[in-house]
């Protein structure tokens, strides 16, 4: 005798309600015993039709990202969803693979999601400065566009933003913008680290009340935590607001490790009018001459810290904002609270910024990197036995 997985009561091998799944065949008591449970089948075939239109994931791509590292957790949901898996000692294959991706996207392990990747967002733009006077900044130069906006019609007092010196020519220093000028030489990207938070306490004893803070997601998180932890600073002085922009970021080096590599390369700091990363290459550009070398070739100078960040987009940001997904000239902004949404289109429909809505190939191409950064924490070392 048999028993059937629905009501649990004996069945004769002999019956006529039967379904395969896995290579195992069920037994069914009656008709409405096995449609209760072919009704999982058809919602796998409704979820497989939502897929359709997604990049094709096999089997193969689960076992090697989750099962064959060790990262599966043994819960069954691929095996739940698709009949050509079981589960023995991990789960297997047994059956034809249609790469529909089901499996792939039950794994509580994988990361597929847009808001798992990159956090919640209101609207992604494609955009970039119309300001005659922003030129050499990085990309779109929508961040410097957007804090002259908010100064200029004295939405903030003053911006929290990372420059750098004639005397040591792309160490980052941070600085308190009060005037549009300013924000001139903050303009571009600097890959090392940069002392934000002293430069952000600084301007709050000076009275200034209304802050715009420019950071990558490891210093927005800091904001992020002084005004949302119970123990918080921002959030027991309640006359400061801070409106955090954030920076996509995927690395940082340190700032004597990038100058080690430039002088080995006989270049000069004071001639580099600007630094790029993008397609995993560092770009140096001196005049009409760009020196690109491979990223590999920066791994010692790396940031420790960076090995554990799993935040390519500044996901605690108002508003974030990237090279990467749209093409060169323009700035990838992801608007992410209502009071960023609303700064951001304000400076839209004033002029001082040029938008569109982000395409999907874009977005992908933003996602794609935001994973690569997650999945970080699966190379970790593991915990050791105690």
């Amino acid at each position: 005798m048999k028993i059937d997985p629905v009501c649990n009561k004996e069945v004769p091998e002999t019956t006529p309600y039967t379904v395969e799944h896995g290579c195992k065949v069920y037994y069914f008591c009656s008709a409405e015993c096995m449609k209760k449970y072919d009704y999982m089948g058809k919602s796998v075939i409704r979820l497989k039709h939502n897929l359709e239109e997604k990049k094709r994931v096999s089997f193969g791509k689960l076992r090697k990202e989750i099962i064959k590292p060790g990262i599966c957790t043994l819960c069954g949901a691929c095996a739940a969803s698709c009949r050509s898996i079981i589960i023995s000692s991990v789960p297997k294959l047994v059956g034809p693979c249609t790469s529909c991706g089901v499996c792939y996207n039950q794994c509580p392990r994988t990361i597929t999601t847009e808001e798992e990747l990159v956090g919640r967002i209101r609207f992604a733009y494609g955009a970039r400065n119309t300001l005659d006077c922003l030129h050499g900044g990085q990309d779109g130069g929508v961040v410097t566009a957007l804090i002259t906006y908010a100064l200029e019609e004295g939405l903030i007092d003053c911006a929290v933003v990372t420059t750098h010196t004639k005397e040591e020519p792309w160490k980052p220093v941070a600085i308190i913008a009060e005037r549009c000028e300013d924000l001139l030489p903050s303009s571009g990207s600097i890959y090392s680290h940069s002392m934000t938070m002293e430069a952000l306490m600084d301007a709050i004893q000076r009275g200034m009340r209304s802050i715009a803070f420019v950071g990558p997601s490891c210093n927005i998180d800091a904001v992020y935590k002084m005004q949302k932890s119970p123990y918080g600073f921002l959030r027991i002085f309640m006359r400061s607001n801070v409106l955090k922009l954030g920076l996509f970021c995927m690395d940082t080096f340190s700032y004597e490790g990038i100058k080690e590599f430039v002088e080995m390369h006989d270049m000069r700091l004071v001639d580099i009018d600007s630094m790029k990363i993008r397609k995993g290459k560092f770009e140096f550009s001196t005049g009409d001459d760009v020196s690109t070398f491979s990223l590999d070739e920066f791994d010692q100078y790396r940031s420790s810290s960076c090995k554990y960040c799993t935040d390519l987009t500044a996901e605690n940001a108002d508003i974030s904002f990237g090279g990467i997904g749209t093409p060169e000239g323009y700035t990838t902004v992801l608007a992410r609270s209502s009071i960023g949404y609303e700064i951001f289109n304000e400076a839209v429909a004033t002029g001082y910024i040029e938008a569109r809505p982000l395409e999907e190939k874009e977005m992908d191409r933003v996602l794609h990197l935001a994973k690569l950064k997650k999945v970080q924490m699966y190379g970790l070392s593991r915990r050791n036995k105690t």
